[in-house]
């Protein structure tokens, strides 16, 4: 039976993708995203573009329907501005919200603050009180293996304590998570946090490391390797995140009827409530992952060493057991195809 799903960030890297997903999946999608210029907003475009939606059309607040797909509808809106979202969901009646817009980035919210807390906490109290009063069946929404911040002990667990962010965006991650419990346990409202760990893949956001390193070994311009080079990362392959939110999409947790209050297990509630790892559980040495981009590209990258960044883990892993045991969820995407699915669209995107 189709279901009418609402999918926030969906111009984004990660919603673009889940948005196609779930189209094929046979449900009905309204995509929402405010298109904002923290990167380059062509891209953004583009994505849409993939997926039906023309430039030309989008106009803020008015619907926009897919000339690709007939089960899907795009509007251009921020979650902050709460009546125009509380009356997208009156007049649309969702069974299921994924909110996956978010201003992303650790080291952009060492410089604009203020942009993280209207997005990723107003944005999302928005979103939450619109899934409260209008009987939302199940909202999924994005947290970040970011959360774990001081942890070091490896892999990162649901069940770890993630009292310690590094960094703003870490917090306002955590808070949403906070956020979420809250309303679950005032108003029975079922809620699903996912921790994403490093995506990549075609249409990745150019900010991050593998397009970075990417840009510039093909313009023969010089990397910069934090850490020097004394990093890990759990890379995980979007097809890979985007299988993982399909198979919690369609789990409303339930609420877990032996949490014990003394001995509280923070990725469960009574509330009906879960958080969720979605990562390869196979972490790269960054030297790894840039000497995989180099051998895919037949060039050598020219390396400046750096030290950490303030707001960076210097490892992370994923202990994905709770999403194995629910949902039977298998990462399938070694390194060496998912970088070499990304560079070939690279190339074909970039025209090089």
């Amino acid at each position: 039976m189709s279901r009418k799903i609402l999918i926030t960030g969906s111009a984004g890297f990660i919603g673009y993708h889940f948005a196609e997903k779930v189209l094929l999946h046979g449900d009905e999608v309204i995509g929402l995203d405010n298109i904002n210029d923290y990167y380059d907003t062509n891209l953004k475009l583009d994505r849409l573009k993939e997926s039906g939606i023309f430039s030309e059309d989008i106009k803020y607040g008015k619907i926009t329907k897919s000339k690709k797909h007939d089960n899907y509808t795009f509007i251009t809106l921020d979650l902050e501005d709460k009546e125009s979202i509380f009356k997208l969901f009156q007049e649309n009646k969702f069974d299921i919200v994924c909110n996956l817009a978010a201003q992303p980035g650790v080291r952009y919210s060492l410089e604009n603050p203020y942009s993280y807390i209207n997005s990723n906490i107003v944005g999302f109290m928005t979103i939450l009180e619109a899934c409260r009063h209008f009987d939302i069946k199940h909202l999924v929404y994005a947290s970040s293996s970011s959360v774990y911040g001081l942890n070091q002990t490896l892999p990162f667990s649901t069940n770890h304590n993630i009292d310690h962010p590094i960094s703003l965006y870490a917090a306002t991650k955590k808070s949403n998570e906070l956020m979420a419990h809250s309303y679950s346990h005032l108003y029975n409202l079922p809620v699903t946090g996912l921790r994403f760990f490093t995506v990549y893949g075609p249409w990745g956001r150019p900010d991050m490391a593998p397009m970075l390193f990417t840009k510039s070994i093909l313009e023969g311009k010089p990397i910069n390797v934090f850490n020097h080079g004394n990093m890990k990362r759990d890379f995980t392959y979007i097809d890979d995140i985007t299988d993982g939110i399909l198979r919690t999409l369609e789990l409303i947790p339930k609420g877990n009827p032996k949490w014990d209050g003394k001995n509280p297990d923070p990725s469960t509630s009574p509330a009906p409530y879960k958080i969720y790892n979605i990562g390869n559980n196979d972490p790269c040495k960054l030297m790894e992952f840039i000497e995989t981009i180099e051998k895919e590209l037949g060039r050598k990258a020219k390396k400046i060493m750096m030290p950490t960044q303030p707001g960076d883990l210097i490892e992370t892993r994923a202990d994905i057991t709770d999403l194995i045991r629910d949902t039977d969820y298998s990462p399938q995407t070694p390194l060496e195809n998912g970088i070499k699915k990304l560079i070939d669209w690279y190339k074909k995107y970039y025209d090089v």
